[in-house]
């Protein structure tokens, strides 16, 4: 996620500057005036995800994370003063940025802050929305309760992101073997072969003439295009972190055949189970629209939601205003309609997102089922077709001679 450094005015009026995470520079000036700072500028951090340029900021690890929290569940539930839950967690951590990140959130509590406050201190480490469910857990009193269902929406997130990244991983795979193959007989295979034709002075076949010209250009442009491609590769790196870049990349992933229905299936489940927690933990619903939007991972969904936000403050009902973005399901729409008519919202939410997680892993399966055979038929063919190509003449001149 993009990384924003800002400078921003604090309730006491001091003016500081701190770095955030945000999907877009809209949603986060919005997100900070929600949070009472005054923004005076938001620069975006163009070199933040490249090597050896990275800042000192890292996240926990999911593992870690949810670890600490169960942790912190157990330690709030046996009724320990918040300073003395933080003294046990920090002395079984060992030395590193975690332990003093937690040593100085209780030097902040001890200090008057709440723990919200302290926590929110390290978006880098904490995300907004753990950081706004503790908030709600402690203004309604049921802290505990409120990181158990944070956790419980975490693990499901992780889940089925999970899931995506596997489904992924297998066809990237073999698309990165199957070009380092092609390369690799393009560049040394068939150039040895070339030669020892060209000593028997045998006239070739068409298809052959065709490998070996290919074969002759690619040696001889490489030079040329590999710097080009770098270049040209760096040059897309950078637009795509303008707003601009983003939004058409956003586009481009939704006029993808298959993978654009997936994606959006992905995004509105992610929208939903998180709006659906951030309810539950007692958030308001146009507070909790701004802060779930950016789980959609898609600007042009994005957008679309902030005109949503804004006519369900005009006082249109949310199953309207959802519906006139024109992404939701007629079914996701009635059951979110009858959710906000019986008062149970957040449970609906959860069924719905339950509902698009049926959806995305089934579309897994069948991408999956579908496109590994057909990348194994596809590389077959074009290793099979070289290796042909090449023997070709050896056939022909058999032949001849028999």
């Amino acid at each position: 996620m993009p990384s924003f450094t800002c400078k921003i005015g604090t309730d006491d009026g001091r003016v500081v500057e701190k770095e955030f995470e945000a999907s877009s520079r809209q949603l986060l000036h919005e997100s900070l005036e929600e949070q009472g700072f005054h923004v005076f500028s938001i620069r975006r951090r163009l070199f933040d995800s490249l090597p050896g340029l990275t800042s000192s900021r890292s996240s926990w690890t999911g593992r870690r994370f949810l670890s600490f929290n169960q942790e912190l569940i157990v330690l709030l539930r046996s009724g320990l003063p918040i300073l003395q839950v933080l003294d046990t967690i920090v002395e079984r951590l060992e030395a590193g940025q975690m332990f003093d990140v937690l040593r100085n959130i209780r030097e902040s509590i001890r200090g008057g802050d709440s723990l919200s406050e302290a926590f929110g201190k390290y978006p880098h480490i904490f995300p907004h929305l753990y950081v706004a469910s503790i908030k709600a857990g402690e203004r309604t009193g049921d802290l505990p309760v409120t990181l158990v269902r944070y956790i419980a929406y975490q693990k499901r997130v992780e889940t089925i992101r999970n899931k995506v990244k596997n489904a992924a991983f297998y066809p990237l795979l073999l698309t990165i073997s199957v070009f380092a193959v092609v390369i690799f007989m393009m560049l040394f295979v068939v150039p040895r072969f070339t030669q020892v034709y060209a000593d028997a002075n045998v006239e070739l076949p068409l298809m052959t003439r065709v490998l070996v010209a290919t074969a002759n250009g690619l040696g001889h442009s490489l030079p040329v295009l590999l710097p080009v491609s770098m270049l040209l590769a760096v040059l897309g790196a950078f637009f795509l972190r303008t707003e601009r870049g983003a939004f058409f990349l956003d586009r481009v992933k939704l006029a993808l055949p298959v993978v654009g229905i997936l994606m959006t299936e992905y995004s509105l489940l992610s929208f939903c189970r998180t709006l659906g927690t951030t309810l539950s933990s007692g958030i308001p619903i146009v507070q909790a629209l701004r802060m779930s939007r950016a789980t959609l991972n898609n600007r042009i969904y994005e957008e679309l939601m902030v005109q949503a936000t804004r006519k369900v403050e005009e006082g249109s009902s949310f199953a309207d205003a959802l519906e006139q973005t024109g992404y939701f399901t007629n079914i996701a729409l009635r059951m979110i309609s009858v959710g906000e008519t019986s008062g149970s919202l957040p449970d609906m939410l959860n069924d719905v997102a339950d509902y698009y997680e049926s959806e995305v892993e089934y579309r897994l399966e069948r991408i999956t089922s579908l496109i590994e055979p057909a990348m194994m038929v596809s590389m077959g063919l074009l290793i099979g077709g070289i290796v042909v190509s090449m023997y070709l003449p050896i056939f022909q001149l058999a032949g001849t001679v028999g």
